[in-house]
């Protein structure tokens, strides 16, 4: 494997040349996990990997550990197939979300990502507010967001639903109609597939992600199923996260549609994905205006004078309340995690003094 068009660059060759882990240990990018079980791409080729005893020591949350796109350090085992996974480079960019339940736990979706392709469908389907969050992770995972509106040739209405989408895409990002099935605008993407450059698909089930995939790679890889006539609406395919070479160097990251898209640590993003309400905000009498009833709100004067959305700033307030819900949760967990360590060394001092 040829791991330069997988996106293998100077940088990163000196990250790993820097951790000093010895002429033994190669290089190598996550392709798959599935239950801390890892198909990594190295100069050998495909190797299924574990971590290692002290990795794993040493790993205290689930984002420490491998993720899908990551580059690895790792000791091959080439005649076996097999290697041990050493250490994580560090990630130049990484599309997280709350891990599901009520742990405040992050969980890595894709790493070392160039661009994301937010997938999603111009049937009965589309969801401007759910689009919103997606944009709002993008922003802050470091990677470039492209607005991909599936199913074209299933929509009546493609002008006006562009122009929704519009109105919460600012800052410039591209917005790109096809149609996987008459490849209607299939060429537009292919200016974001560059040899070497790592692409996400995201979106939720049934958007056509897997189809896209499909039609982009030239064979059909993934598994696809039929729109419910029922509710206009696709069925989940894909079961699990992988890397995806295409023939011309362009690495593709194919995920599985996401229930639920809680947010995590996406302050940045906010701004980015809601910049007219920040810009907005700035002009209100009142710095902790909370624009709601306060006199002189800036905010609630543009959407009396329609020129912004309710529903924009509904929006805004809900993920500003979940963000800071987030953070609560996570100091707590690492209030929790300093009285766990203080009482471990209570622990040791009563040993010694015990001897």
């Amino acid at each position: 494997m040829n791991l330069l068009n997988m996106g293998l660059t100077e940088i990163i060759k000196k990250d790993f040349d820097q951790l000093n882990l010895g002429e033994d240990l190669i290089i190598g990018r996550v392709a798959l996990e599935h239950k801390r079980i890892y198909r990594v791409w190295t100069e050998f080729g495909e190797l299924l990997c574990e971590v290692s005893g002290k990795f794993s020591f040493h790993s205290k949350a689930r984002e420490d550990f491998p993720a899908v796109g990551d580059w690895i350090g790792l000791k091959p085992r080439a005649e076996e197939g097999k290697g041990t996974i050493i250490t994580v480079l560090p990630r130049k960019s990484k599309f997280s979300r709350k891990s599901a339940g009520a742990t405040a736990e992050e969980q890595i979706v894709a790493a070392n990502v160039d661009t994301v392709f937010l997938v999603n469908s111009l049937n009965e389907d589309l969801n401007l507010r759910r689009l919103e969050r997606y944009l709002l992770l993008t922003w802050e995972s470091g990677a470039n967001p492209v607005i991909v509106l599936s199913k074209a040739d299933l929509c009546h209405n493609i002008t006006e639903k562009i122009a929704e989408v519009e109105a919460i895409a600012l800052g410039g990002v591209p917005i790109i109609p096809i149609s996987s099935e008459t490849l209607a605008g299939l060429e537009k993407l292919e200016l974001f597939l560059e040899p070497g450059k790592t692409i996400a698909l995201l979106g939720s089930s049934g958007v056509g992600k897997s189809t896209l995939t499909n039609r982009l790679l030239g064979e059909e890889k993934q598994l696809v199923q039929e729109i419910r006539e029922a509710d206009d609406k696709g069925r989940h395919t894909t079961t699990h996260r992988e890397l995806i070479l295409l023939p011309n160097g362009c690495v593709l990251i194919d995920t599985p549609g996401m229930r639920e898209l809680q947010l995590w640590e996406s302050s940045d993003g906010l701004s980015e994905t809601f910049s007219e309400i920040e810009e907005l905000a700035e002009n209100c009498r009142f710095r902790d205006c909370l624009h709601m009833d306060e006199p002189g709100c800036a905010v609630v004067n543009a959407i009396n004078e329609g020129q912004l959305a309710a529903e924009r700033l509904t929006s805004y307030t809900k993920l500003q309340k979940e963000l800071a819900f987030i953070e609560r949760k996570a100091d707590k967990r690492a209030q929790a995690d300093v009285r766990k360590q203080w009482k471990t060394i209570n622990k040791q001092i009563k040993q010694r003094k015990s001897r």
